[in-house]
């Protein structure tokens, strides 16, 4: 199966790298991908949001199966626009990519079809939602609707913080996707990544992750895209999966069937374990970023049966086997993340790498033959083992071994989990 994949960061290259392990690939393209890529698949120079462009190479190759990565192409409705021209593509309709595109979108589904979440009002100008934060009190969390590259979120512990991040999104901090602005509830609890795969109509739970949103040890600092993660999730038992599947991912599908918009694709639930249970805190239509990362280094079936499947209606002929084995990932930052950040800073080089650790790319480049980070988040340093500590102490080790003087990274990834296992 000839196989193109969409997209450039440390996801695609997670992606790519398992893809290449299965043994119904032919041939395995990415666009436009990263350097990290090129000894599992051919890159090629066109951009995420080039659709013709896309749509031609497609023609030309005579692709079988398009995986898309990130979710502005989906948002912005490739696959509608391939599937039309009669490709196979694993992503969700532009209609049901609303679940990210819109938070306001989601949470109304949420409402009608009673999946628990945040109580929440939605607003097209600052003066009411700015009179809601005062009247509801803090800590609350204030979303900029559309897509923010996962920087559109502040959890306010003052009214007076809420009622800046209010600012900002009106005054454009965020362009077109502060233009509504969604005012949450806070959840209190612990959070926890939940992936599943969906045909439309069947669900196939695959594993949870946690992640480390905050830029600083300790969870201190803004939020970032996420500067690490470790799967499984210890929070997420047997009984809260079942609970996850049954109050919030199964109503989902249903309620999107109904509503019109059948979804395919990945669910990437971001929760709250709260005393009540788990409560969805948003969607994403992709798969996570870095959460892909350690869920794909424990995932012993082929990946690409699973995203075809779901992508054809067959997700009820498979099934997905995981490793017992905790995998752990450290994100390398450029010096300033997720603020102001040199660009094109060389990166002397990368650790020697065994079985059970990889170096996923996620902003490089080539420069003149020197490898060079081009993003704020550059590299995640991944590595497995029997325990989370064990599996943390490899992916430290294997940081020492990046020489980068312009990166930097948190120093306590998975922490919680340490915790509980020495506890």
């Amino acid at each position: 199966m000839k196989v193109l994949l969409i997209g450039s960061g440390g996801r695609e290259h997670a992606l790519a790298w398992k893809l290449a392990q299965s043994p119904r690939l032919t041939k395995l393209f990415v666009a436009p991908g990263n350097p990290g890529m090129a000894d599992s698949a051919t890159l090629v120079d066109i951009g995420v949001d080039d659709h013709a462009g896309i749509l031609d190479f497609c023609k030309s190759k005579a692709i079988d199966f398009v995986v898309v990565g990130p979710e502005g192409p989906l948002v912005a409705g490739i696959a509608d626009f391939l599937r039309a021209e009669g490709f196979a593509v694993f992503g969700p309709s532009m209609a049901a990519a609303q679940l990210e595109g819109s938070k306001g979108f989601t949470k109304d589904i949420c409402a009608r079809y009673d999946i628990p979440t945040g109580a929440y009002q939605r607003f097209t100008s600052a003066e009411p939602a700015k009179a809601y934060v005062i009247e509801q009190g803090a800590p609350i969390v204030v979303k900029a609707d559309g897509l923010a590259a996962g920087k559109g979120v502040t959890v306010a512990m003052t009214i007076e913080e809420a009622l800046a991040a209010i600012t900002d999104c009106f005054d454009g901090a965020f362009g077109a996707a502060g233009a509504e602005v969604v005012v949450e509830a806070y959840l209190d609890g612990e959070e926890a990544s939940f992936f599943c795969l969906s045909d439309g109509k069947t669900a196939l739970a695959l594993a949870t992750a946690q992640d480390h949103k905050r830029v600083g040890d300790a969870d201190t600092g803004p939020n970032t895209g996420g500067m690490g993660a470790y799967s499984p999730a210890p929070v997420m038992t047997p009984d809260m999966v079942e609970r996850t599947m049954k109050e919030i991912i199964e109503p989902t599908i249903r309620g999107m069937a109904e509503s019109g918009y059948p979804f395919t694709g990945v669910f990437f639930a971001g929760l709250m374990i709260t005393p009540k249970g788990p409560e969805l805190i948003e969607y994403n239509v992709r798969f996570g970023d870095p959460e892909t990362q350690v869920l794909l280094m424990r995932l012993k079936s082929d990946l690409l049966d699973l995203l075809y499947a779901a992508s054809t209606g067959t997700l009820d002929q498979v099934s997905a086997e995981w490793s017992d084995d905790v995998a752990l990932t450290v994100v390398m930052a450029s010096k300033g993340y997720p603020a102001n950040y040199e660009k094109n800073t060389p990166i002397a080089a990368l650790p020697h790498t065994t079985e059970g650790e990889k170096v996923f790319h996620a902003g490089t480049a080539l420069k003149d033959g020197q490898l060079v980070a081009t993003g704020g988040r550059v590299l995640n340093v991944t590595a497995t083992g029997p325990s989370v500590a064990e599996a943390q102490a490899r992916a430290y080790a294997l940081v020492e071994g990046v020489e980068w003087e312009n990166g930097f990274c948190r120093r306590d990834i998975g922490w919680r989990a340490v915790a509980r296992e020495q506890g």
